[in-house]
């Protein structure tokens, strides 16, 4: 029994990663937009950088040095500037290479540091600018890459340290004052790893989502494709050529020819009304509102049983003859769709089916005797689109329910769908006014 819906034992569909994701041409515009917003983020934090970078060698100068260190400051902020500008139109291809700037940052910092620390007898300058490592996790928080963050991060603590203890015996501080300020950029240096981790996490479950809801809707196209195949299939093949017989029974009839002739149209006909109201109460069971699911499924089983070489027992005890819920054309739905994929990939020759009503749930369990499912299959076949009865599943998990596909112990499959459910009958009692009553 092959099912297009996932094989994880927690009935959830497959989270998909950015690499799998950017060849969805739908879901790829997505993850380029949030992929731009973090690029911009970045380049606006880059610039306040440069601000404060360009602020402390003007305001502060180092006693030696200063002319390189005001060059090196305004070549940075005419290069953040030319990057804020270009956020605007930025090419999809740089997206790729933005992680690239991080390294710049970090550079200058330290160039700066090292050219500003040789007057740290004299000038505060070195001191002031190795605040400026504190905004370089911040930038790299916006990565969708946690280990192209990591990989920024890190050399930013150990530059951090440095930098602290050679400016330790001219600023007079002791190693434990030292130790904690490097604590606390470490910190913030984790803490930018594991915010860029929770972000592509999200891109990754809203690509996910999306990329689902795309295939989801190809796939309703290709369902209503199928049935409306198998529907011709079954007048044609069925009620079809019953109604041919009678006709031709009728020409012979009306030469008087074959007594038995109206005996054969007569049968004909019985046939042909048998298999159209076998048809029609699989499209649309009108069943449902007068006799209920337990019979509606009852139905349905008879009529795969005629099509199918197989031997369907239905079990409908657990299921209150008078009860009617809102979700009964959704389970009826979901055990048809059950049933199909067990004819057409279970190989089965036994379905034991059973509805059943516990505590506010319905419950529909299709268990055959086939080949068993294949879990890897039936992920590979989500991912090439194959994903009839996940809708079924989302349906159901819309309404807090779940629809769970396994493989059995001794052989074949078992198929749960179950949902909560409010009785049809109490609800409209319950919706009664007061006031209208006598």
């Amino acid at each position: 029994m092959s099912y297009g819906r996932s094989g994880n034992p927690d009935g959830q569909a497959p989270q998909l990663g950015l690499t799998e994701l950017i060849d969805e041409p739908r879901i790829s515009e997505i993850l380029i937009d949030y992929a731009l917003l973090g690029v911009r983020v970045q380049v606006v934090l880059r610039m306040l950088l440069a601000i404060f970078v360009l602020a402390t060698v003007l305001l502060d100068p180092p006693a030696d040095g200063a002319a390189f260190c005001i060059v090196v400051a305004v070549l940075y902020a005419v290069w953040c500037l030319a990057g804020v500008l270009a956020a605007s139109r930025i090419r999809v291809g740089m997206i790729r290479f933005a992680w690239l700037a991080l390294f710049v940052d970090l550079a200058v910092l330290v160039v700066l540091i090292v050219v500003a620390s040789r007057s740290d007898q004299v000038s505060w300058t070195s001191d002031v600018l190795v605040n400026g490592f504190v905004a370089i996790p911040m930038i790299a928080a916006t990565q969708l890459r946690p280990r192209v963050c990591a990989l920024v991060v890190i050399p930013t603590v150990v530059v951090y340290f440095l930098a602290s203890a050679l400016a330790r015996v001219p600023n007079g501080e002791p190693w434990s004052l030292i130790a904690m300020r490097t604590l606390v950029v470490a910190i913030l240096a984790l803490g930018s790893v594991m915010l860029s981790t929770v972000q592509r996490s999200r891109v990754s479950t809203i690509g996910s989502l999306a990329a689902q809801r795309a295939r989801l809707l190809d796939e309703t196209v290709r369902i209503e494709e199928r049935e409306r195949r198998d529907l011709a299939e079954h007048l044609h093949d069925g009620a079809l050529q019953y109604v041919l017989g009678a006709r031709q029974e009728l020409d012979a009839a009306r030469d008087g020819t074959d007594p038995d002739a109206l005996g054969r149209v007569d049968t004909a006909l019985r046939e042909a009304s048998r298999l159209l109201r076998s048809t029609l109460g699989e499209l649309h069971p009108a069943v449902l509102e007068q006799g209920g699911l337990a019979t509606a499924v009852t139905d349905l089983a008879a009529s795969v049983e005629q099509r199918a070489p197989l031997t369907i027992s239905v079990d409908t005890v657990g299921w209150p003859s008078d009860l009617r819920t809102t979700s009964d054309p959704m389970l009826f739905a979901t055990a048809r769709e059950l049933l199909t994929n067990v004819v057409k990939h279970a190989d089965a020759h036994a379905v034991e089916l059973s509805v059943e009503f516990d505590d506010g749930t319905a419950r529909v369990v299709v268990v055959d005797d086939g080949r068993g499912v294949d879990e890897s299959a039936l992920d590979r076949r989500v991912a090439e689109g194959h994903i009839g009865l996940v809708s079924r599943r989302v349906r159901l998990e819309q309404q807090g329910g779940s629809l769970t596909v396994t493989r059995r112990p001794g052989g074949g499959t078992a198929a749960i769908a179950e949902v909560p459910v409010v009785d049809a009958g109490a609800r409209a009692q319950s919706n009664v006014d007061p006031r209208s009553e006598p």
